[in-house]
């Protein structure tokens, strides 16, 4: 009697013990499948992503062969200087021109540029002048759309009357959103302003040169252009510093764009010496300069990743 009293005690405990741990497991089921989530990292040492997460939007896709170009600018995407003395020569023009002597960008990218590039540049255009270019151009609706503008925001009858660079800031910024509402998957590429001061350098050695600029060719850097006080040094590093802070400025603004790619400063650190020098006012590009800004544009927009 007392063996069978204690293999049925035995019998009934471990029944019960057994009863606890199907108990036990069944309730860690429900907790897991209530939380969603497992105890532990996957295989590839990350967390499971929770069921219904956001995921972020994918990095849009630079196009290094874009169909169409629209360019905005001032007096350099214009070739300004190139052809004829104080005229604009568009044809000689980095961006779209159809000079052969140039192989502009709109030439390297096209197949047949024509009815396929637009010119919206302006000679004397300030940044303030870019939103009227930007609306012209979207009504064709181009893939691509280069801005070079600037200089004429430094290039002041005095250093007083030069852009700020918070003004100069926003009215980019600006221009920038309303091409983005219009144009949501056009590229931008926008080059860095010259350095003045090297043209300065480089132009102030042509007696032709230095005749042209007393006609009023950007007088906060050109003005007595021989004059090597105090004074005049001071005023050509503000302008000088001035054209910095834009570039900046332009690096910024551009860089918060994901489709909008910043030359890296390529064009304020190109070396221009009077090959690349307009003959009529030693100032703007020649052809030859006009041909190595669109070298280095072809360049920057047909890498796969962009300059820093």
């Amino acid at each position: 009697m007392r063996d069978t009293y204690r293999r049925g005690n035995r019998s009934r405990a471990g029944r019960t013990r057994t009863g606890a741990a199907a108990a036990a497991l069944t309730a860690v089921a429900v907790l897991t499948g209530l939380t969603g989530c497992d105890s532990g990292d996957d295989s590839s040492g990350g967390r499971h992503r929770a069921t219904g997460s956001p995921r972020p939007k994918p990095t849009p896709v630079w196009d290094t062969s874009p169909r169409s170009i629209a360019a905005l600018g001032d007096s350099i995407t214009r070739g300004f200087d190139a052809c004829l003395v104080l005229a604009d020569c568009p044809e000689a023009s980095w961006a779209t021109g159809t000079d052969p002597r140039v192989r502009s960008l709109a030439q390297r990218l096209l197949k047949k540029p024509e009815g396929r590039s637009w010119n919206y540049a302006h000679s004397g255009a300030r940044m303030a002048d870019l939103p009227r270019q930007v609306t012209a151009a979207v009504a064709h609706r181009p893939e691509l759309v280069t801005v070079m503008l600037g200089a004429n925001d430094a290039c002041r009858d005095s250093t007083a009357l030069m852009t700020p660079v918070a003004t100069f800031r926003s009215d980019f910024a600006s221009s920038l959103r309303t091409l983005r509402r219009a144009l949501p998957k056009t590229q931008v590429y926008v080059t860095s302003i010259p350095d003045l001061k090297r043209l300065w350098s480089e132009g102030r050695r042509n007696p032709l040169g230095k005749q042209v600029w007393r006609l009023g060719i950007c007088s906060s850097m050109l003005s007595e252009p021989d004059a090597m006080d105090q004074a005049a040094t001071a005023r050509r590093q503000q302008v000088y510093d001035r054209v910095v802070g834009y570039n900046t400025a332009l690096k910024d603004v551009c860089g918060k764009d994901p489709l909008c790619r910043y030359d890296g400063g390529a064009v304020f650190g190109y070396l221009f010496t009077g090959e690349q020098l307009s003959t009529w006012d030693w100032f703007h590009p020649s052809r030859n300069g006009q041909r190595r800004l669109a070298e280095m544009a072809y360049r920057a927009i047909t890498a796969e990743q962009p300059v820093t």
